[in-house]
């Protein structure tokens, strides 16, 4: 009578719905969580087939797929479970899981479904599904506009070349651009890449492959616009003489293996960056934010104009002669009637085609080199890559 008793209350108190049938399809029992989710009182439906819960045409179908299962034995739901959809009272649907089980019971058989409601997961999954497409639009319209800004940018610098009054407007054009970008561009971005880790955060649940797809697609393209906004405030600060280097002492090896650690994340499918140091010491003295960033630009240049499969070798040296940092690729490499423009601003080969990229960074790590009072030179040819050097004298 205990047990009995137990069982009464556990399926009185569960949070999923109850049902058992006979073998002719006749409601036997119902549980309070499963009177809830159709709508109906007990005695409603207490003895009535149990296709009075189902829409069309599954309600048509139900007693002609138990017959035949008692007959062959081939179950499509009981003890396999699915998901199927259930009619209220009120003619409303809804979503459930079904798990259907079979038990022989004083010498009769007794089938019980166990239902789950899913309609507050189907909500969410729709709501995600909505705010992904709206977030992918959004980027993609803030992508069309940046690159609409950036070739403005450029047509305006060939324009304005020819006389000094033009290279001013040139200047009050990239002022107010920039100015703009770092208002207008900053707040949404960093807006986007939030909701989007939020969405790849509450659909793990969910393991839904076009979540996933188009969460990466978002979080790919905010990182691209970042970097060209970025780039683009660098050189403003450039050029306001706002750059100031800070030299203090620090470690390079141990800067050079984070920056290895860092970018090896990014590299292509089977990309290598292979880090050495050779030389007296570890320590130098230079600005080391200016110094990570030109190693980083470096680097991700490596990275975008060597195809998969391909090694990137990072060599530091320090002797008593001064610092040498080498960063070597087996890319694309760059065309001889172009070396002599490769430091200028805005300036790229004409073969990187479609690769993604302002012309900027070069210049930058040009710069930033120099107000360390450093050089930078590189070694290239077409097909067989580039060896960028930067040397700093002995301290």
């Amino acid at each position: 009578m205990e047990n009995a008793a137990l069982l009464k209350a556990i399926i009185e108190n569960a949070i999923d719905g109850i049902i058992t049938i006979d073998d002719r399809g006749k409601v036997e029992s119902i549980n309070p969580s499963a009177c809830k989710l159709f709508g109906y009182s007990p005695e409603e439906v207490i003895g009535n087939n149990i296709n009075m819960l189902m829409p069309t045409p599954y309600r048509e179908g139900h007693d002609g797929y138990l017959h035949r299962y008692q007959q062959t034995g081939d179950p499509h739901i009981i003890g396999i479970g699915r998901e199927v959809t259930g009619l209220r009272k009120d003619g409303t649907m809804f979503p459930f899981r079904l798990g259907v089980s079979e038990v022989q019971f004083l010498g009769r058989k007794i089938y019980t479904g166990f239902i789950h409601d899913l309609s507050l997961q189907k909500e969410a999954e729709e709501q995600l599904k909505e705010y992904a497409i709206h977030l992918e639009e959004l980027v993609e319209k803030r992508t069309q506009s940046l690159k609409e800004l950036v070739n403005a940018l450029q047509q305006a610098k060939e324009e304005v070349s020819l006389s000094l009054e033009k290279e001013k407007e040139l200047g009050q054009l990239k002022s107010r651009f920039v100015s703009m970008a770092s208002h207008e561009f900053r707040t949404p971005l960093s807006a986007i890449q939030l909701s989007a880790s939020l969405i790849e955060k509450y659909a793990e649940g969910f393991e839904s492959p076009n979540i996933s797809k188009h969460v990466a697609k978002i979080k790919n393209a905010v990182g691209n616009l970042t970097t060209i906004l970025n780039d683009f405030l660098s050189l403003e600060k450039l050029e306001a003489g706002k750059v100031e280097p800070s030299f203090t002492p620090f470690d390079l090896v141990k800067l050079a293996e984070e920056i290895t650690e860092e970018m090896q994340v990014v590299a292509k499918q089977n990309q290598s960056i292979i880090y050495q140091h050779t030389g007296i010491g570890n320590m130098i003295n230079l600005d080391q934010n200016l110094l990570k960033n030109c190693i980083f630009n470096l680097i991700s240049n490596a990275i975008k104009y060597s195809g998969e499969n391909t090694f990137i070798e990072f060599n530091t040296e320090i002797d008593d002669k001064g610092c040498i940092i080498t960063i070597k690729d087996n890319g694309i490499g760059i065309p001889e009637s172009d070396q002599k423009h490769l430091f200028e601003a805005f300036f790229r080969a004409h073969n990187t085609g479609n690769i993604p990229g302002t012309g900027l960074g070069l210049n930058i790590v040009a710069r930033y080199t120099s107000l360390m009072n450093g050089k930078v030179d590189f070694k290239s040819s077409v097909k067989q890559g580039t060896i960028f050097t930067i040397r700093f004298p002995g301290q």
